[in-house]
């Protein structure tokens, strides 16, 4: 008998990531809206007539039920509960790529509400397939901010309010300082800094560094080990 306290009923969630376990069932990465990111084993989903089996699919909105205190929790039942996202070609590389910051970033079990609203608006983005690296750079500064990395846009390390016609060397951990003044980060220009505080990324310019700058982040976040799906971007592309 499943103990109610650990029973989790009809949660929101979305799949990040399932791979094989054992001879017939699977391990799934899932982002929940009121419990952050879980580990459950669908036992038996790769059988033919499992229920869950075809269920288990990224970039749509699901309902969950799941049970137990271990780190991987046992999935009893998933259900549709939004209509189908059709996202494909370059959307779906965005979408791998989203997913997996979040299994690289997001501490397991810690909740984020507004993080997984954001998440959700952004699929729907993803099928439309417009804007996609404006869609990508507002999703990685949420990301990053929701999990309480500073990402100062509006001011200078010593407070100062940032200048659209001058140039930064903006440095991890630290933020924007006057170009003149150290060697260390990447160099933008204010304009970008501000445009990235108004969310306001039209400006080829904006687009460009803005870019970089995440980049520059996320890779110092993440450490040494690089994302799958960059890789992914890279042999696609062959750049």
């Amino acid at each position: 008998m499943i103990s109610a306290n650990t029973k989790k009923e009809n949660e929101s969630i979305y799949v990040l990531h399932t791979y094989p376990f054992k001879e017939t069932s699977l391990i799934a990465e899932l982002f929940s809206k009121n419990y952050g990111r879980i580990s459950v084993i669908a036992k038996g989903a790769r059988r033919p007539r499992s229920s869950l089996r075809g269920m288990l699919q990224s970039f749509q909105l699901l309902e969950a039920t799941w049970s137990g205190k271990n780190e991987i929790k046992t999935l009893h039942n998933i259900e549709w509960c939004d209509k189908f996202l059709n996202v494909e070609g370059g959307a779906l590389l965005c979408g791998f790529y989203i997913n997996e910051l979040i299994i690289r970033l997001l501490p397991r079990e810690d909740t984020h509400q507004k993080l997984f609203e954001f998440y959700h608006h952004t699929m729907k983005i993803l099928e439309k397939d417009i804007n996609l690296d404006i869609a990508l750079r507002r999703f990685e500064l949420n990301l990053l901010q929701e999990l309480g990395y500073e990402v100062p846009l509006k001011e200078d390390e010593n407070g100062e309010s940032i200048i659209a016609d001058r140039f930064y060397m903006y440095e991890a951990d630290y933020g924007p300082s006057e170009a003149s003044k150290t060697k260390n980060g990447i160099q933008i220009c204010g304009k970008t800094l501000l445009d990235m505080a108004n969310d306001e990324y039209e400006a080829d310019k904006t687009q460009l560094q803005s870019k970089q700058l995440m980049r520059y982040l996320i890779n110092h976040y993440l450490g040494d080990k690089p994302l799958n799906s960059k890789k992914l971007f890279t042999n696609i592309q062959g750049n």
